[in-house]
C-alpha cells in the first residue's frame, strides 16, 4: 500500500472533523447566515476570491451548483478573502485545542509540509488556494492546517478522476457515500434532489477506476519522503487521528 493510500482515510476523517468542529460552527455563525452550509461554501471556497458562484461549485465538485450558489449569495456580504481567514483561524484553533498534547505536532507538521509543497497543484484550484495561505506558527495548527490542504489535493483529484471514469459527480456520490451516510443520503446532504439512479455493477466498477486513478494522480506528491520518512508519516498521522479523536 502506497503512503498516500495509508494516510487517506484518517485525512479524510481529521479534516471532517475540523469542518464539524465547534470552531468551525463559530466561524460559521460570523457570516450572519444560520445552519452549516453557509459557513462552509464561504469559508472554505473564500479561497477563490470573489467569484460567481458556478466556480466555486465547479472546484467543489460533488454538490448541487443550485446548493453552492444559494449558500454562496447569502454569505455575499462576507469578502471572500475574509472568509478564508476565518475558515483558516477555525482550522488551526481546532488543531490547537485537539493537539495541544499531542508531542509528535512539529514532526508531523515537517513531513506534511514536504508533501503539500512537492505537490503538482494543476488542476486543483481549492488545494492551491489553500496552500497559498500562511502556515500557523505553532506546530498543533501547522498540522490541521496541512491535513486540510492534503485533504483538498486528494478531492480535487478525485473530482478530476471520477470525470475521467465517466461518472458524474452525484453518481459518484450514490456508489461511495460516507462512512455516516449511504449514497442516497448524502446526495441529498449535497442538495441534491431525488430519484436518484440505482447504483448497479457498471457504476461501482467506474467508480474503483475512479479511486485506482485518484491513487496514481496522488502519489507522487509523498514520493519526496523517503521510505523511512513514509513509514513515520502513516505511523504519525494514525497517532494524529487517535489524538483528534480521543474522548475529552
Amino acid at each position: 500500500m502506497s503512503v498516500a493510500a495509508a494516510v487517506s482515510d484518517e485525512i479524510q476523517r481529521i479534516g471532517g472533523g475540523f469542518m464539524f468542529s465547534r470552531e468551525a460552527r463559530e466561524f460559521a455563525a460570523s457570516t450572519g447566515v444560520d445552519g452549516f452550509m453557509g459557513g462552509y461554501t464561504r469559508g472554505r471556497g473564500g479561497v477563490l476570491g470573489d467569484v460567481d458562484a458556478d466556480v466555486v461549485s465547479a472546484a467543489f465538485g460533488f454538490f448541487n451548483p443550485v446548493t453552492i450558489r444559494a449558500a454562496w449569495e447569502a454569505t455575499a456580504s462576507v469578502p471572500a478573502a475574509k472568509g478564508a481567514e476565518g475558515y483558516l483561524g477555525a482550522c488551526q484553533d481546532f488543531g490547537r485545542r485537539k493537539l495541544a498534547g499531542f508531542e509528535q505536532s512539529e514532526r508531523l507538521a515537517a513531513l506534511l509540509e514536504a508533501v503539500v509543497a512537492a505537490a503538482d497543484s494543476a488542476g486543483v484550484a481549492l488545494f492551491a488556494g489553500w496552500r497559498a495561505m500562511p502556515l500557523a506558527a505553532d506546530a498543533p495548527g501547522r498540522v490541521l492546517q496541512l491535513i486540510h490542504a492534503l485533504r483538498e489535493l486528494r478531492g480535487g483529484l478525485h473530482l478530476m478522476a471520477v470525470r475521467s471514469a465517466g461518472l458524474t459527480p452525484l453518481q459518484a456520490v450514490l456508489v461511495k457515500g460516507s462512512p455516516l451516510n449511504s449514497g442516497a443520503q448524502q446526495a441529498l446532504l449535497f442538495g441534491w434532489a431525488e430519484p436518484f439512479e440505482e447504483v448497479g455493477p457498471e457504476l461501482t466498477r467506474r467508480w474503483e477506476q475512479a479511486e485506482q486513478i485518484t491513487g496514481e494522480l496522488i502519489d507522487p506528491a509523498f514520493a519526496v519522503l523517503s521510505a523511512a520518512e513514509g513509514a513515520e508519516l502513516v505511523a504519525l498521522v494514525k497517532a494524529c487521528d487517535e489524538a483528534v479523536f480521543a474522548r475529552r
